[in-house]
Formats: C-alpha cells, sequence, structure tokens
C-alpha cells in the first residue's frame, strides 16, 4: 500500500476556534494530570476526587489564562511610555500582577471548592499552590515545544 493511499483527499488547516479549544483542552488536561500528581504523592495538596480534581483544572486553566491576559496588558501599557523608569514599573508590575494572582486563585479554589481542594503549608498553603502552578506552566510550555518540533520537518 502506498502512502499516498493513506493520506486525506484534502487537507485543511485548522480553524481559530479549532486552534483555541485545542490549546485550552491541552492546558485542562496538563493541569489536572499535574494536580492529580500532587494530589497523590504531596502531603501538602489534597483534592477529594477525580471530578473534583478535574473541575479545579478547569479553574485553574481559565484563571491562569486570565492572569496571563492581565499580565501582557499591563506590560502593554508600560512598554508604550519611554525610559528607564516605565521599564522598571512594567516588569515590576508584571511581578506583582503574576505573584498576587496567586493570593486571587487560592482564594477562588477555598471558595469553590471548599476544603474539597486545599494546600497545607505557610500562608495558608500559598507555597505548594505557587510550586503546582509552577510546575502546570513548565508541564504546558514543555508540550508545547515537543509539539512545535514535531511540526518541523
Amino acid at each position: 500500500m502506498s502512502t499516498e493511499t493513506l493520506m486525506p483527499v484534502t487537507a485543511e488547516a485548522p480553524s481559530t476556534a479549532q486552534r483555541t479549544f485545542v490549546r485550552y483542552y491541552t492546558g485542562v488536561f496538563m493541569d489536572l494530570v499535574v494536580l492529580g500528581l500532587f494530589a497523590q504523592y504531596w502531603d501538602r495538596v489534597h483534592v477529594d476526587s477525580f471530578s473534583t480534581c478535574l473541575l479545579a483544572a478547569i479553574v485553574l486553566q481559565v484563571l491562569l489564562k486570565a492572569t496571563i491576559a492581565v499580565e501582557h496588558q499591563v506590560a502593554v501599557f508600560f512598554k508604550k511610555r519611554p525610559g528607564g523608569f516605565n521599564k522598571f514599573l512594567r516588569f515590576f508590575f508584571a511581578w506583582l500582577v503574576l505573584f498576587g494572582s496567586k493570593f486571587v486563585i487560592l482564594d477562588a479554589i477555598t471558595f469553590l471548592f471548599g476544603e474539597n481542594v486545599h494546600f497545607d503549608g505557610r500562608w495558608h498553603g500559598i507555597i505548594p499552590l505557587i510550586i503546582v502552578v509552577v510546575v502546570m506552566l513548565v508541564a504546558e510550555e514543555v508540550v508545547v515545544r515537543v509539539y512545535r518540533r514535531l511540526g518541523k520537518d
């Protein structure tokens, strides 16, 4: 059997909506895997069930994407203004948004899930949450990089 018979007759590029769906689907899946593994193997992360873990992964994905969008808007605001002080403010406020958002995320998780999802540790578990979020972002970046390398012929 030749390779030509295995190929589709037409190949259409995915639409923007399809690419967005795959991006968020993959992100939620990665967050689910990371959160589930942390819940299983680290005593500072507690999730009561798989269903709760899935819902928490969806919430985390939405909040993380919202955080990144806000951070980009702040960066654009200060990038338009010249000068070293505005450059400093751009990085400072980007850091403030990225770090401060973890407290918002922790409060949202606590509000939505109560004791069904919680992080133990100092400052109401903010350090374990930051570790989980960083691992989620790293895992997503690894998947994106592997995907992009597969596209190169």
